[in-house]
């Protein structure tokens, strides 16, 4: 059984291939096309996964896409909907790419990929699960996902079991722990979907001094970790912004010029907007355990990358033990939907549990040997000096 999975067109694409319930390959297309964050289908990054597995295209008993489009072109619609008359030059900027492109993926990847067999899309927050559960070494554990969004669902507490995961609570759209944070990188000058980690970075050089303005003015953090976000200080409903005017009045000026000096506001904002969903994540967590009785937890979707704040948790000891999918982004949904097609859909069993690296180390992407590397210098001119260090 040989099922491929694919993630593209937002952010992050990649691909990965499943046989028979063993990743075989995986990678991102950015490793092939040089171009950070690569949104584009990943059609080398598919050529890599298909020749690692020694197969073809007519080999593949499905191809799996990460998400459902037309939910999330749904969320998409009934927003411009609701904040109407605004918002027309976000409306301009997405539509052309939803008409053309995203409503069609599965025509696309049919097309592309010359593919006649079986085409499935599942929805990102499952694939996230899925990600997390399937590659761990258990039987069964609570799975906790948190990103922007996805559809219309913006974190989940789910339930893996054997070869079965199901998502049992949800936050909604456009109440998102993601967009929060994200709104903060955007306010701090770095680039959203990708500079977040700068933000978890930049937070020990500051003190969280606006920690409880946030939660008295921008978000209000329930019991269940969930957030109610107060959409007066955001922007990302009807504009190319994340935050709106009143959000730039609150914290005393406009927000940063990317690659600007960094002031000690700004690292005072990171170390706040960081303890917050350090909270959040906490609560969520305690939860999971609450909700699901497992004892141990399994992570994914964008904000499980906040290194940070799983090794608070971690310390916590909310759960016996805790496993986050390396590639817990939007790319590692690739894999996600892979698996949840294989265990899922086709009915392949989970291998044996207890095995501690299902996922060979996160090396899944292609490998280079000295030999390789050499004669790419030498066919190329480039200048070089070959070590011999004794490692083979």
């Amino acid at each position: 059984m040989l099922t491929l999975g694919i993630s593209c067109f937002y952010h992050d694409s990649a691909a990965a291939i499943v046989k028979d319930g063993k990743i075989i390959a995986a990678a991102q297309e950015e490793r092939f096309s040089r171009r950070k964050g690569d949104p584009s289908f990943p059609l080398s990054a598919i050529s890599y996964c298909l020749e690692e597995a020694g197969a073809r295209i007519a080999d593949l008993d499905s191809v799996v896409y990460y998400e459902k489009p037309v939910q999330s072109f749904d969320r998409l619609v009934s927003t411009y909907m609701a904040v109407a008359p605004w918002g027309l030059e976000s409306w301009l900027y997405s539509m052309p790419r939803w008409i053309s492109q995203k409503l069609h993926t599965p025509t696309i990847i049919r097309e592309t990929l010359e593919y006649d067999g079986k085409i499935l899309a599942t929805p990102h927050h499952l694939a996230h699960a899925a990600s997390a559960f399937y590659p761990s070494p258990w039987e069964e554990a609570a799975i906790l996902t948190v990103d922007g969004a996805g559809e219309w669902t913006t974190a989940s507490i789910g339930h893996g079991h054997g070869r079965e995961v199901r998502l049992l609570n949800e936050m909604r759209f456009p109440d998102s722990i993601g967009l929060l944070y994200s709104a903060f990188t955007y306010f701090c000058g770095f680039k959203v979907n990708s500079g977040e980690y700068k933000l978890m970075g930049l937070a020990p050089y500051g003190e969280p001094k606006y920690l409880n303005l946030i939660h008295q003015r921008i978000a209000t953090l329930h019991d269940d970790g969930t957030v109610a976000l107060n959409l007066e200080y955001f922007s990302f409903l009807d504009k190319l912004e994340m935050t709106s005017r009143k959000f730039a009045t609150l914290f005393g000026g406009p927000a940063r010029k990317p690659e600007s000096r960094i002031t000690r506001r700004e690292m005072d904002m990171a170390a706040s907007i960081q303890a917050f969903t350090e909270q959040a994540i906490s609560s969520m967590a305690r939860w999971a355990r609450k909700v699901t009785g497992q004892k141990k937890l399994c992570m994914a979707g964008g904000v499980a990358l906040n290194c940070v704040a799983n090794g608070k948790l971690l310390r916590e000891n909310v759960f016996d033990d805790i496993w986050i999918q390396p590639a817990a982004g939007d790319a590692g949904n690739a894999l996600g939907a892979a698996l949840l097609a294989q265990h899922g859909y086709h009915g392949v069993e989970r291998a044996e549990t207890g095995e501690m690296d299902r996922m060979s180390g996160s090396y899944l992407g292609p490998s280079f040997s000295s030999g390789e590397v050499e004669a790419f210098m030498i066919n190329n001119g480039f200048p070089y000096l070959k070590l011999d260090l004794g490692v083979r």
